[in-house]
């Protein structure tokens, strides 16, 4: 007889606050909700609870009853009303089909909602895609990624935010805070240095201690402050030596005890190595491990070392009591989810306007962009543009509701199948042309040259798939499409390349095309995103959420050892991190003198702005204070970043705040900027703690990290950060 998920949730929702079950007393705070759940719960339920299975059949072991095809599932305890824990991957949308058994709307990459520069950007994407998460019944949505971008090559880099500390971990941050405003459990990952995908099960991310707390930890510092996230997610990789998920320094010591995170450790799939030791060290839930890990170290190995004594009853209880915890704060037990049905089509309205916001028009020479509506003809070249656009792969690919229009790509297998979104911009490029409109493949170079040649402007879309599992051997763009895009420049100097990318790529043909648009990965929207930028329905507004090098000579390493998808050489043991250590991106491209291709924060209008009256000062606490008017002296509304940067004595700047700006045309505002104090502070690893040392500070205000539209010296007094 089948049974229907609304049966299944009868006993949750009939539950409320009687003298058998005191925890549903609202009046109550989490932790002591927790408390009163886990006095009721049995030895073999707190086991229960701190391990999740794989949520779906996997090689001929079967789905757990109950489990709606997730990423990861533990069984509710129907007697004490607690509902069953239904995971799903991921930060760019809800990749599991769960009860409507269909696709979902995929936000751009997450490097797309960081070059917004916008955290109502990421707070609505985050409500977005927890909310379709709670509609196909899942409370735990396995979002939040802010591992930085060291090296451009990294697979997954689309699902971060960037390289830089402030920057990323805000936005993810309030990506977190969309999420879980849903009464959906959030997770930030991958914790910490997971940031190279080859070799990650056994890689060991080298660096000094004072570096890591100055990059890679601060900007999960700061996503976790300012997003309470119910989860962190511990990553596959050791660093120094360790692996994190038994790392007691980073679980207990920094996370747990110095940032005061209240919510559960959860693993990565297949990042558990240990019993024992690691849930000594603060890991609370193993995920997955009857399928990804060795053995599932939390079942009969954690019951033994309990029963030894190696592992105390009181962190066994203290393993369910975050989980009970975040239940309770984040709503998942007050307000149990209901499947009910998606808002697909307003959904992909929010993806579409994050895709508009993020792309970064990077070259736009004799303003060829916007084109004209006016335009005779327009020769639209590549990159499966009558179709739709790319994704990327791995456990974040979203498969659309309406499916992929694209098939039969390689790879098949994982970390494939390579997707595409429905979202045509041939299309929208059609709708706003008045003239002929022309679509060629690519895939004859003679042929698609001639094609532009007979267009007034030709538009060439160019892809570059990556994925989680393997990071790419070099910055080119795979098979012809360098080739591709110099016949075509050669043949129309008006050419326009759209690049759909994972982030940075060699541009050979760079000085011969007149415009150059990064679109990223741009969603479930993003053929409709592109379409309207070109045609300047929308200006964009994007900047640069990570340097643009030249080429790979420019960067820390220059070769990413066993890179490349397939590849059978072998990865290496270890990652020297300690040489940019914490001067990661322009810091580092600052730190050696280099001029990369586009900047860090660099992003170009179908306006201009002017700024004016600079002026600075230091408040009442200690921090730099910047002041301007900034002026849209162009004739198009467009958005600015002013971005502030503070270079402390003998350091190398840092991103210290930035504004968002609209103007129409000849308006202008007056913008003040604070400096955030951890842009100030160096880690003082004799105190513990983050120390502001007293001296002269240079303050600059820039629409990038290497243009200047004022600067000034102020003397910042020492102060210790609480």
């Amino acid at each position: 007889m089948a049974i229907s998920i609304a049966s299944l949730l009868l006993p949750v929702l009939a539950s409320a606050a009687t003298p058998s079950r005191p925890w549903m007393n609202t009046s109550l705070t989490p932790d002591q909700r927790a408390d009163l759940v886990l006095g009721q719960m049995t030895q073999e339920e707190k086991f229960r609870i701190i391990r999740a299975d794989f949520g779906q059949e996997h090689d001929g072991i079967a789905a757990p009853v109950g489990a709606l095809g997730s990423a990861g599932y533990t069984p509710g305890i129907e007697r004490l009303g607690i509902p069953a824990i239904q995971e799903t991957d991921a930060g760019l949308g809800v990749t599991r089909p769960g009860a409507d058994k269909t696709g979902a709307i995929g936000l751009p990459a997450g490097t797309a909602t960081a070059a917004s520069f916008d955290t109502a950007i990421a707070y609505a994407g985050g409500a977005m895609i927890g909310g379709e998460a709670r509609s196909k019944g899942f409370n735990v949505l396995l979002a939040g990624g802010v591992n930085l971008v060291r090296d451009p090559r990294n697979g997954r880099n689309f699902e971060y935010a960037g390289e830089d500390p402030l920057l990323a971990g805000t936005m993810a941050g309030y990506t977190v805070r969309g999420v879980q405003d849903q009464k959906v459990v959030s997770t930030v990952k991958h914790y910490v240095l997971n940031d190279l995908e080859s070799g990650r099960n056994t890689l060991s991310a080298d660096i000094d201690p004072v570096a890591l707390r100055e990059s890679d930890l601060l900007a999960f510092q700061i996503a976790v402050h300012t997003g309470d996230p119910g989860s962190v997610m511990c990553s596959y990789n050791r660093v120094n030596g360790k692996y994190t998920c038994e790392d007691e320094w980073l679980l207990n010591g920094v996370l747990k005890g110095e940032w005061g995170f209240k919510g559960y450790v959860m693993s990565d799939w297949g990042s558990v190595h240990s019993a024992a030791p690691s849930a000594l060290a603060g890991l609370d839930q193993e995920s997955a491990g009857e399928v990804f890990d060795k053995q599932v170290f939390f079942d009969a190995p954690l019951r033994e070392a309990v029963k030894k004594g190696e592992v105390p009853q009181s962190r066994l209880d203290n393993m369910a009591h975050r989980i009970l915890r975040t239940m309770f704060a984040k709503g998942v037990i007050d307000d149990p989810v209901v499947p009910r049905k998606a808002r697909y089509a307003e959904d992909r309205l929010v993806a579409q306007k994050a895709a508009e916001a993020g792309a970064v028009l990077l070259k736009n020479e004799k303003a060829l962009l916007p084109i004209a509506r006016s335009v005779r003809s327009v020769a639209v070249i590549g990159g499966h543009a009558d179709k739709g656009v790319l994704s990327g792969g791995g456990s974040s690919a979203v498969l659309d509701v309406e499916g992929s229009p694209v098939e039969g790509l390689m790879p098949q297998g994982w970390p494939g199948p390579m997707r595409f979104h429905p979202s045509a911009p041939l299309t929208t490029i059609k709708a706003l042309a008045k003239g002929k409109v022309s679509y060629d493949s690519g895939t004859d170079i003679a042929a698609a040259a001639k094609a532009a040649a007979g267009a007034d402007v030709a538009v060439v879309f160019v892809t570059q798939w990556a994925a989680e599992s393997f990071d790419h051997a070099d910055m080119a763009l795979d098979g012809n499409q360098d080739a591709l895009i110099a016949a075509v420049a050669k043949a129309n100097p008006r050419t326009v390349v759209v690049l759909e990318t994972n982030g940075a790529v060699r541009m050979p043909w760079l000085n011969d095309v007149g415009a150059v648009m990064e679109a990223w990965y741009p969603g479930s929207g993003g053929g409709a995103a592109i379409g309207r930028l070109l045609f300047g329905e929308v200006t964009p507004s994007g900047h640069l959420p990570m340097s643009w090098p030249k080429d790979e000579s420019q960067l820390p390493r220059a070769k990413v050892q066993g890179a490349g998808l397939g590849s059978k050489a072998a990865p290496a043991d270890r990652v020297d991190y300690t040489i940019e250590g914490a001067d990661v991106g322009y810091r580092w491209f600052e730190k050696t003198k280099r001029e990369p291709l586009f900047p860090f924060g660099f992003g170009l209008s179908y306006t201009t702005f002017a700024y004016s009256d600079f002026e600075t000062s230091v408040d009442a606490s200690g921090k730099p204070v910047a002041r301007f008017t900034l002026r849209n002296t162009g004739k198009t509304t467009g958005a600015d970043v002013p971005q502030l940067y503070v270079t402390a004595p003998g350091a190398t700047a840092r991103l210290a705040g930035w504004r968002k700006v609209w103007l129409k045309p000849g308006e202008s505002q007056r913008v003040e900027i604070a400096a955030d104090p951890l842009a100030l502070a160096r880690f003082d690893t004799k105190g513990n703690r983050w120390r502001v040392a007293a001296g002269a500070y240079s303050v600059r205000v820039g629409s990038s990290a290497t243009k200047s539209e004022g600067q000034a010296t102020v003397t910042i007094p020492e102060s210790v950060l609480p």
